[in-house]
């Protein structure tokens, strides 16, 4: 096992009450780290905090809007006087709106992109004012398929996620350029069964939910685990969003069309909900919420995809091997 693994790390997780967030906590968690879990509900960033315990690591939390810079840039002061320096941070805080786009107010749309993008901005700022004056450190974006390709009834998230996938790369190039040794990474992920369909802002009165392949939070986290200790550039979770993000480039046309026809009725439920439910577009919704959305039954627990990702040096070089082989045995026909 590669040394990293082993060495205690300080580890910044925002977005940690529920979902991808507690489910990248605790991945970390088994590998003793020191965790700091941001996020605005105390309920599941307490529950949150016993579970990193309970499997070996050590935790603290902080409550935070991370549209706020100021109240983030504070939080990280916070983690480094009782932790020590950042090593690692994750920017994984988001919500949405499930709707047509002329049905969202202005104020709403507003409030996805300073949460969802400007919420990784404020993270990425905050943790480069301290990870680049001492040449070190590892910023993770939690990205998404939709980074690439917009869908129906979620423009607000999709344009934030197109957003953060312009930011990574124009920041990339600087710190390149600079010759810092921070890496910045992007973790694109696919359809997940987290909780934000229980408490997402929707127009609709049936529950919204994620279009299948379903993917569950335990695999996206041990993406942005892997993606945090191998410097990984960019890694695709889930062979559904590499399908999107390569078809998209030479079929966008045909995405259109086919998002026009399928896009509304594939993310939305059966299931009947008062649209004024409580949701978490403001403030968050009481409770803990645990890690996993209401779909475990038609969730995959694993991603070939991933493991592809996670393997490409060796399946690469294999390749190389066969290649040569296949050269050498042709050359060696013509000898004889």
């Amino acid at each position: 096992m590669n040394n990293d693994y082993v060495q205690s790390k300080v580890v910044v997780i925002t977005g940690a009450s529920a979902g991808v967030g507690r489910a990248a906590a605790k991945r970390f968690a088994g590998d003793h780290h020191k965790i700091a879990l941001i996020a605005r509900g105390k309920q599941g960033l307490e529950a949150a905090k016993d579970e990193v315990e309970s499997l070996g690591g050590t935790a603290m939390t902080i409550q935070c809007d991370v549209s706020d810079f100021d109240q983030l840039n504070q939080a990280a002061s916070k983690v480094e006087e009782k932790f020590g320096p950042i090593d690692i941070w994750i920017n994984n805080a988001m919500t949405t709106v499930f709707a047509p786009f002329m049905e969202i107010t202005p104020k709403d749309f507003k409030r996805v992109t300073e949460v969802t993008y400007l919420g990784q901005v404020n993270g990425t700022m905050a943790a480069l004012k301290r990870m680049k004056p001492r040449d070190r450190g590892t910023i993770v974006q939690v990205g998404s398929a939709l980074a690439y390709r917009g869908i129906p009834l979620q423009s607000a998230y999709c344009g934030a996620k197109h957003a953060i996938q312009g930011f990574t790369e124009s920041l990339r190039s600087e710190l390149l350029h600079e010759g810092s040794s921070v890496h910045i990474s992007m973790v694109q992920m696919p359809a997940l069964n987290t909780p934000q369909f229980d408490w997402c802002k929707t127009t609709f009165d049936k529950k919204p939910r994620p279009v299948p392949p379903i993917y569950q939070p335990e695999v996206a986290a041990d993406a942005i685990h892997y993606a945090a200790f191998n410097n990984k550039r960019e890694m695709y979770v889930g062979m559904s969003t590499a399908v999107i993000v390569n078809g998209n480039k030479f079929f966008p046309g045909y995405g259109d069309k086919y998002l026009a026809k399928n896009g509304f009725n594939s993310q939305l439920s059966n299931q009947s909900i008062d649209k004024n439910r409580p949701n978490n577009l403001y403030e968050p919704v009481e409770g803990d919420f645990g890690t996993h959305g209401d779909f475990d039954n038609i969730s995959k627990d694993r991603s070939w995809q991933l493991k592809i990702d996670k393997n490409k040096n060796l399946i690469n070089a294999a390749a190389a091997g066969l290649a040569a082989v296949t050269i050498l045995g042709a050359l060696f026909k013509k000898l004889l």
